[in-house]
């Protein structure tokens, strides 16, 4: 059966993998989801990724960060667009996440960006996900 919502299978893998505190998550690859993995290692959120090499669509092997007290980094991960309801943001509404704290990630003309970068480069996109 054909998955109809990759990006919320990407997010629920790591939501499930914090909980049990899990080291690593193995996700399915495509570019989507190499580009928001290279978002989340940037902004802090996880320690790094990389992408496995299986013969067929490839995994992406994600490191979870954990603080002193083994509670994850990540508090939340909200699925924003789904396949059946699309939420756009013009740059003059851009979200902005618990006050700055988290990140909104967003697919624009000019590749997938944060927020902030999208603001900085003056356009706005398709409202993927938040996270904090």
């Amino acid at each position: 059966m054909a998955m109809t919502d990759p990006i919320a299978d990407y997010l629920t893998r790591i939501r499930n993998a914090m909980m049990a505190k899990h080291k690593y998550a193995d996700i399915p690859a495509s570019n989507v989801k190499r580009k928001i993995s290279r978002i989340l290692v940037e902004q802090g959120f996880v320690k790094r990724y990389i992408v496995i090499d299986d013969g067929k669509q490839g995994l992406i092997r994600i490191w979870l960060k954990y603080d002193k007290d083994n509670n994850p980094i990540i508090n939340k991960l909200v699925r924003v667009s789904t396949p059946g309801r699309k939420v756009y943001a013009d740059v003059r509404h851009l979200p902005r996440v618990m006050n700055n704290l988290g990140i909104a990630i967003l697919t624009t003309p000019k590749g997938i960006l944060t927020s902030r970068e999208a603001n900085r480069l003056n356009t706005g996109g398709e409202v993927l996900c938040y996270i904090w």
